[in-house]
């Protein structure tokens, strides 16, 4: 365990400073997911200190330093709840203050007490995150864990380890279905009634639409994305977190087939406007504004959130218009302002259209893999120069060459001028 750490981004920086600091420990997905595969590389380090979780990680950023000037190592602390973030261009770690909580009210953040290893073990949310390994003094090296930790990890189950742990946080309904689809474990029986109970008890209502938001941007950065939002479908709880999320796995995925990579498209915009997307059978208006408060409350990005609301209200009128199309320049002038996630949703509604709508699928996949790449060889400045007015003559006269190029009339940079050239 120790080998494969200080493998890690930020691995041997944490190690030897953590040799100053007895009861320093790795605990949480990191130690599950190496323990499961030795060859894991997870996603950030969570460490616990007995004390001074600020200090620790201020002592690790100035260890890690700046490999990049316009990124070096940062440390974030939140003193209420005695942690503190280790960002960097190489990775993340978490350290933490070993604490107790309470929670004054199913739903409210947890009030913070520093605490013993035990309580701090209590706090967490499955046994399967309770794995932790020392990293100094008498025990460095040895992995420790709850009891029915590793009995779990082998048996791919999820446990929550207390009967009120859905009602202290009702975030932890969302985790189970992230890690369910994640890892592909199972829900052990009295854990899946605990959170079937939760849900129908309105355990999910007493959280803040800040804390819904944060918990589905998490959702959609998994590397399955569609089957964490699938998981968290069949667990009951997208349904209760609003009227207007609704998810068709099939078309959020052939969406996303066909979907341009980044930077060009944003995959989680598409997932987020799938989501929305039966709003299609409101008044658009009216359900456009309530999109917009719904994802303001939700606390996404304001680009994320216009391009999102904007995909999910715009792709069904997209493929009503590409069933039309005949000519490639056709497809450009329906699809070229539009996001490309709209596009793209607009191609998964027209393969699962029951009249078989080839021609809007057609129409869509092209723009999206070969038409929306397609720029002329000739510019402004070439008309500029054969004598053609600055102006807005000069845009039109492009436009029409980009058109005729589209339509496959022209070919190569002398019929391009020669076409921009005519008499309009």
């Amino acid at each position: 365990m120790l080998e494969r750490v200080r493998e890690l981004p930020g691995g041997a920086e944490l190690l030897e400073l953590a040799a100053e600091r007895d009861g320093a420990e790795l605990i949480g997905g990191a130690v599950r997911d190496i323990v499961l595969d030795a060859s894991a590389t997870p996603r950030e380090l969570d460490v616990v200190v007995a004390d001074d979780a600020a200090g620790f990680a201020q002592a690790l950023a100035d260890r890690l330093g700046a490999p990049d000037e316009h990124n070096p190592a940062a440390q974030r602390a939140h003193e209420r709840f005695g942690t503190a973030h280790v960002s960097w261009n190489g990775g993340q770690i978490d350290v933490a203050t070993r604490r107790s909580e309470r929670y004054p009210q199913p739903g409210a953040l947890p009030i913070v007490h520093a605490g013993t290893r035990e309580q701090d073990i209590a706090r967490r949310d499955f046994t399967v995150n309770t794995l932790a390994v020392a990293l100094a003094g008498a025990r460095r090296g040895e992995l420790l864990t709850d009891p029915n930790a590793l009995e779990d990890l082998r048996a791919a189950r999820l446990r929550v380890l207390h009967d009120q742990s859905f009602y202290d946080d009702p975030t932890r309904l969302l985790r189970l279905a992230r890690y369910r689809a994640r890892l592909g474990f199972e829900i052990e029986p009295h854990t899946a009634k605990l959170a079937t109970d939760a849900i129908a008890g309105g355990a999910l209502d007493t959280l803040s639409p800040a804390r819904i938001g944060a918990e589905l941007r998490l959702v959609l950065a998994e590397a399955d994305p569609v089957a964490a939002l699938e998981s968290l479908a069949q667990l009951g709880a997208l349904a209760v977190l609003h009227q207007s999320l609704t998810l068709e796995p099939a078309l959020a995925r052939a969406a996303l087939a066909v979907l341009p990579p980044q930077p060009d498209a944003w995959p989680d915009v598409l997932l987020l406007a799938a989501l929305l997307m039966p709003g299609r059978a409101f008044d658009t208006t009216d359900y456009e504004t309530r999109l917009r408060v719904l994802l303001d409350s939700y606390e996404f990005p304001a680009a994320e959130r216009e391009r999102a609301v904007h995909s999910a209200i715009l792709a069904p009128r997209l493929f009503a218009r590409l069933k039309r199309v005949q000519k490639p320049s056709e497809i450009y002038e329906i699809a070229h302002s539009e996001p490309l996630e709209a596009v793209a949703l607009a191609a998964a509604l027209a393969e699962a259209d029951a009249d078989g709508s080839h021609v809007a699928a057609d129409a869509a996949h092209r723009w999206l893999s070969e038409l929306r790449l397609v720029e002329l060889e000739i510019g402004g400045d070439e008309l500029l120069g054969a004598g053609i007015a600055s102006g807005p003559e000069v845009g039109r006269r492009l436009r029409r060459v980009l058109m005729r190029k589209l339509d496959g009339e022209l070919s190569g940079r002398d019929a391009e001028l020669q076409a921009a050239l005519e008499e309009l």
